[in-house]
């Protein structure tokens, strides 16, 4: 019951802080340079005034800002997310049918991240003050350092085209009969570059993030204790020392979750990645309103989800938190 409560009352947290947030992104949109008539205006090559006020008035850009805010809002709560005139589909059906190539891409870069930074921090810790210790502090902070899309673009010319071992853009291979063994396979040899690409950044701040929580909960008194009585020291590292230094790498790793799709729009668009990421740059060039609004929406909610599973896991981690 507590449980139930507790998801009850932070999920209405999340409603409201999703309105606001559409509140901010309308009103960020529309103070922005342009406006999609002008842009479909100037490539269909017409400049007669009544073409332009007839496209304003059918896009609704003809009302004050105040009814078009509320009006986007009241749609917004009935989950209605509006049409793009540009793709001549719904906002709603573009996302769904990009979303699962980005939480593909996301959730697979998550987990490399997750499972290197936390297994090369603690290895660090293990060995600190050593060569290794310094090994893995040199390549976490070559790895932070590093502009992402500079990564992306010298992982394309190396595996891809010095290489040839990976393919470079896409997502599947075009004109290539395949069964659903040969198909994942595919998508795979795909998936591998921009993932890895996407999770070596969080790779090294997890890796340094770890480091840090365990040299210090090492020096705390029941990881002393459990040394004086004789405990093994590959034990005191996994069940005393790590486990209790992983509740700042959860907070952080819960934080960074729903910003991977921020890093997947430079990455997406580096390999031709067709996810949400790509969806919402093209949006951004031609000036969709709805569809941008819709995206940002959407990333939005997935930040406020990955809030709310995290203080979930806080109490797997460590079942002394309670909700």
């Amino acid at each position: 019951m507590k449980r139930l409560r507790f998801l009850l009352v932070r999920g209405g947290q999340g409603v409201l802080a999703l309105l606001v947030i559409a509140t901010v992104n309308f009103l960020l949109i529309r103070a922005a340079p342009g406006d999609p008539v002008s842009v479909m205006a100037g490539e269909a090559g017409a400049s007669d005034p009544a073409y332009v006020a007839q496209l304003r008035q059918q896009f609704g850009l003809d009302q004050p800002l105040p009814h078009q805010l509320f009006s986007y809002l009241g749609h917004v709560l009935r989950l209605d997310f509006g049409y793009s005139y540009r793709q001549q589909q719904s906002v709603a059906h573009l996302i769904a049918e990009r979303l699962p190539a980005t939480l593909l891409l996301t959730g697979s870069a998550f987990v490399l991240s997750l499972l290197l930074g936390v297994a090369l921090g603690a290895l660090a810790a293990r060995h600190a003050g050593t060569w290794v210790d310094r090994a893995v502090s040199v390549v976490s902070l070559v790895f932070y350092a590093t502009p992402l899309y500079w990564l992306a673009l010298m992982a394309v010319l190396l595996f891809s085209v010095k290489l040839g071992w990976l393919p470079g853009f896409g997502f599947v291979s075009i004109g290539v009969s395949m069964n659903a063994w040969q198909g994942a396979l595919d998508v795979g040899r795909h998936l591998l570059l921009p993932a890895s690409t996407l999770a070596l950044f969080y790779m090294a701040v997890y890796a340094r993030m770890t480091r840090a929580s365990m040299l210090d909960v090492a020096q705390m008194d029941f990881v002393k204790t459990a040394r004086a009585k004789g405990v093994r020291p590959g034990r005191i590292q996994r069940a005393h020392i790590l486990r209790n230094a992983l509740l700042p790498v959860v907070t952080l790793a819960g934080i960074q979750a729903g910003g991977l799709i921020g890093g997947a729009v430079l990455t997406e668009t580096v390999f031709a990645w067709p996810g949400v990421g790509r969806l919402m740059f093209d949006a951004l060039l031609q000036r969709d309103y709805n569809l941008l609004l819709g995206c940002f929406l959407m990333t939005a909610a997935m930040a406020v989800l990955f809030n709310l599973l995290t203080d979930v896991v806080y109490t797997l981690v460590d079942p002394r938190i309670e909700l």
